[in-house]
């Protein structure tokens, strides 16, 4: 009987058209999990992926019963899956569809029409096949996800309670992937940077030494500075996306509560919305952006605002409380992520450079408005991470590594203070990584210094998957000595 003519056949057709939608959704879900895992995103996807292909196919079954002409159903459903099918792995890899491709996939999907169709039940088997393969996976990472617990984030003493005797204005300028005075004039960087760093001199900031980061990119090293605890990248081995990190970063950690526990009004300016891309709900009071800025196909770069203005605008308003700003800068940043999208380490470096300079140029106009306008704010500037010069691509460090130079390329991180009149805490020689920062700058707010006796061991982790045996190293110990200690 004729495929298109059987009046029976709704059920196989949404079949081969859940087919089409099956398999790269279960991959978009496993890879891009906390991009995606809210209740808008997944409403949005099993409509694109599923819902979708389901009901195109069951209006081509009702019109092919319908049409008086003959038509060559088999190879127009072979075509319609396969471009589907396809579109739909381009959308998953690429997070959009780019005419070229869809151009050789429109060439492919004709072939496959013309002489394939006969195997067309093969071809939705093997999409099957594809997608029971990738349960292997995308099961694992939502039971991470289902089974997440914060409890990694809970203090050992109560530093929650602490109560501010000093309530400056705090700005926390993250400049991502920014490195060290101490690391980038040697090693892989060997750059001249003190012109900026006497700008900071000149503008009253203390610059720290050989500070590092305690992870290895933006949502690791956030989540654990802004829990002021290690979270050993939950135990997983994504480099890169640890579970619920924007959650942690954006909607609710221990920093966040401190500063609005004492009164302060807290605002979050980022360039880029990537740490919102997963619309996690907003914890901070005021943010520049919103739900409608944010697209829900994604990887977290477009949509760049400049911050200047957001902040003028928050320091010449008429609220009398207290202000928190975490500023968000995506400059100089770090060496492309991943090998084949790399140019080689030379050219990673020189494209490097050239976004320190523009991130110099735009912390000087930053801090001089900050400082004409909030003479007595304490200004705080500290990286993420390192910026990974002399490595081809940033997941280069999942491979073991000895050269003491690339490990600190990759954990070094600068950090300056302005404390206001000048009046640095005497044990401020303990800033030494990230994740302790905020615990000794709430010391010092709240006249505290037993808040010290609990700081976090200042050791600085990767996930290790090629050299040895799989696994979260430590590859920095607490007095800055390169390792390589299995956890």
């Amino acid at each position: 009987m004729e495929l298109g003519k059987n009046r029976n056949n709704y059920v196989r057709f949404a079949f081969i058209g859940l087919a089409s939608g099956l398999y790269p959704i279960l991959f978009y879900y496993t890879y891009n999990f906390s991009l995606i895992n809210s209740w808008r995103h997944l409403g949005f996807f099993a409509g694109l992926f599923l819902l979708f292909p389901i009901a195109t196919f069951i209006i081509l079954h009702f019109w092919s019963k319908r049409s008086a002409k003959t038509y060559p159903w088999r190879s127009i459903t072979t075509f319609l899956n396969t471009f589907l099918f396809l579109n739909f792995i381009q959308l998953c890899l690429f997070a959009k569809i780019q005419w070229w491709i869809t151009f050789v996939v429109l060439i492919i999907s004709v072939i496959l029409a013309k002489y394939m169709s006969r195997f067309l039940n093969r071809i939705v088997f093997f999409q099957y096949l594809l997608a029971g393969i990738a349960m292997f996976s995308f099961v694992p990472r939502l039971l991470s996800q289902l089974n997440y617990s914060n409890e990694w984030m809970n203090q050992p003493d109560d530093i929650e309670a602490v109560v501010f005797k000093k309530k400056p204005n705090v700005y926390y300028i993250q400049p991502d992937g920014y490195v060290n005075f101490s690391e980038i004039d040697r090693g892989y960087y060997g750059v001249d940077n003190s012109t900026f760093k006497s700008f900071l001199e000149e503008q009253g900031f203390k610059n720290y030494p050989d500070v590092r980061s305690n992870y290895t990119a933006t949502l690791e090293s956030n989540s654990a500075t802004f829990a002021m605890k290690h979270h050993y990248y939950n135990n997983g081995f994504n480099f890169s996306e640890i579970v619920n990190a924007r959650e942690t970063i954006v909607t609710k950690n221990p920093v966040l509560d401190i500063f609005k526990n004492n009164g302060y009004t807290t605002y979050f300016l980022p360039e880029i919305p990537y740490l919102i891309t997963n619309l996690p709900e907003m914890g901070y009071d005021v943010s520049n952006f919103g739900e409608k800025d944010i697209s829900l196909v994604t990887q977290g770069l477009q949509g760049r605002k400049e911050v200047m203005p957001e902040v003028k605008k928050a320091l010449d308003d008429t609220i009398n409380s207290p202000k928190f700003f975490f500023i968000e800068l995506f400059s100089p940043g770090h060496v492309t992520s991943h090998q084949n999208e790399s140019k080689g380490k030379e050219v990673e470096k020189e494209e490097y450079l050239k976004k320190l300079a523009d991130a110099n140029k735009k912390m000087e106009a930053l801090i001089s408005m900050i400082r004409a306008k909030d003479p007595d704010g304490l200004i705080l500037i500290m990286g993420d991470h390192g910026g990974y010069v002399g490595f081809d691509y940033m997941l280069e460090l999942q491979e073991k590594q000895t050269d003491r130079d690339l490990i600190y390329s990759a954990f070094s991180t600068q950090l300056s203070i302005f404390w206001p009149h000048g009046e640095a805490p005497i044990y401020d020689t303990q800033l030494k990584t990230t994740i302790n920062t905020f615990r000794i700058l709430f010391a010092y707010l709240g006249d505290r210094p037993a808040y010290l006796e609990n700081l976090q061991e200042d050791a600085s982790y990767s996930i290790i998957l090629k050299g040895a045996t799989k696994g979260i190293y430590k590859l920095v110990n607490e007095w800055g000595e390169v390792v390589f200690e299995k956890l």
